[in-house]
């Protein structure tokens, strides 16, 4: 008990000391190799465990043992935790799932990556959460800030753990993170200078108890700032107003209706700020490099966080008039006889599918719909394919539910899978309309990944015809 009580006061510093301590990492994917490498690097006992069997993890589990972890395969038995002094749970693991809660029965810190990380950092934090819009948003800002010249990693929820992005870390450096719910979950001392909550839609209900579950995730980026920092919130979004209660720093609103003060809105059609710093008229909306009037709101969140990290209007401008939309995020991967295929695999939930039909004029879309539903809501979707879609391809495993659902309202497809459904949709498409892959569901039902699916829906759509496609 005693060497309990002296290894307890080590972690509970900010800059914890975890040579020697046993460290059990759960999970082998991309974040928690990342937090397995971070602690091995600050001299910890490591032990890597999945439940995947080895040959599933074997790259991951041949990095792990040459930085020297312990590397467990095939399963998370609760014994495990009897050896450890930590736990860090990757985000893509269920936090009820024995292990974890046998950890907790021991009175052992179960952290995420991100906490992990966070207790490492010596730089600020710009945190990017919501249901919908996180990547592009943050990416916006990562570019802003390293266009301005200033140090600091952009990822999270992306392709970089933010375990990784310390190698860029120093005092003055900001660091732009995309944040999850399952992140959040598990956060206890991350404390963002700027925190922006975009929006929230029923979303991951799969795995949250319900929309308020999921919601007081989502707050834990509010509720853990300094009374000094800033808070960024929608004010379009009537769901968000339920997270006025949650913030703890200066609140400063984003809009498209109205003018917020202090925020950021629309003025005669140009981005303007409205902040401490003064009146900032940053650029026109048809400067912006991506479709969609969500794509507006987005950059409205992204200027009005970099200009509360210290970026001039300038700056803020210059950054985004050379952005670029990530893969997947409605990415023109091909242009096929004057049809234009759309690739939005990151849609993931109907609120964002939603956003990406809404992008395009009404009745000139055919949408590739489905995937393994999350439990959500589809009202609204339907609702806007009824008037925007001209025709819908249905795959995945939602297919027979969605088919019912818009059943009478709109010409429907079973085609099953992707690249059948660029095919179904390509044939009785027309020049000036749009094949958009907007699925509103996970991928986890066909493929590994929305990436992969996405990858899988513009190579179907360049290879029409023997056709090379725009990468737009």
């Amino acid at each position: 008990m005693e060497l309990l009580v002296m290894e307890n006061a080590q972690l509970n510093a900010r800059d914890p000391d975890l040579a020697g301590l046993r460290v059990l990492v759960v999970g082998a994917g991309r974040s928690g190799l990342a937090a397995a490498r971070l602690a091995a690097a600050r001299r910890a006992r490591v032990t890597l465990c999945d439940r995947e069997p080895v040959e599933r993890i074997a790259e991951a589990a041949r990095e792990a043992r040459s930085f020297g972890a312990d590397v467990h395969a095939g399963g998370h038995p609760p014994g495990l935790a009897d050896d450890a002094d930590l736990v860090i749970v990757s985000p893509g693991v269920p936090t009820n799932v024995a292990l974890l809660e046998h950890a907790r029965e021991l009175r052992l810190p179960v952290w995420g990556e991100v906490e992990l990380a966070a207790r490492f950092c010596r730089g600020r934090i710009v945190g990017v959460t919501g249901s919908n819009g996180k990547s592009t948003v943050t990416t916006m800002i990562g570019d802003v800030l390293r266009g301005a010249g200033i140090g600091g990693g952009t990822g999270g929820n992306l392709d970089r753990p933010f375990a990784d992005l310390l190698e860029h870390d120093a005092p003055d450096a900001w660091h732009a993170l995309e944040l999850s719910s399952f992140q959040l979950d598990t956060v206890e001392t991350l404390r963002a200078e700027v925190a922006v909550v975009l929006n929230l839609s029923p979303d991951h209900l799969d795995r949250h108890a319900s929309l308020e579950a999921y919601a007081d995730a989502k707050a834990r980026l509010l509720e853990l700032q300094d009374v000094e920092a800033f808070a960024v919130l929608n004010a379009d979004d009537p769901e968000s107003a339920r997270f006025r209660s949650a913030v703890r720093g200066r609140l400063h609103l984003f809009s498209t209706r109205v003018e917020p003060e202090p925020g950021a809105f629309l003025r005669a059609g140009r981005l303007t700020l409205r902040t401490e710093y003064g009146e900032d008229d940053v650029l026109g909306v048809e400067e912006l490099p991506v479709p969609g009037d969500h794509n507006v709101s987005n950059a409205l969140a992204a200027a009005l966080a970099c200009r509360l990290a210290g970026c001039d209007g300038e700056v803020i401008a210059r950054g985004l008039r050379a952005y670029r939309p990530l893969p997947h995020r409605l990415e023109l991967v091909a242009d096929v006889n004057g049809i234009r295929f759309y690739n939005d695999s990151k849609a993931t939930n109907p609120a964002s599918a939603a956003c990406a039909l809404a992008a395009f004029p009404a009745g000139a879309t055919h949408l590739v719909l489905g995937g393994r539903d999350k439990g959500a809501d589809w009202s609204a979707l339907a609702e806007l394919i009824r008037t925007h879609a001209r025709r819908v391809f249905l795959v995945g495993e939602a297919a027979p539910m969605l088919e019912r659902l818009l059943a009478g309202s709109v010409p429907t497809h079973v085609s099953t899978t992707v690249p059948q459904a660029v095919e179904d949709a390509f044939d009785g498409a027309a020049e000036g309309d749009v094949v958009l892959l907007a699925p509103g569901c996970a991928s986890f039902d066909q493929y590994r990944n929305f990436a992969e699916r996405g990858d899988d829906f513009r190579h179907a759509a360049r290879s029409l015809g023997g056709a090379g496609g725009s990468d737009g």
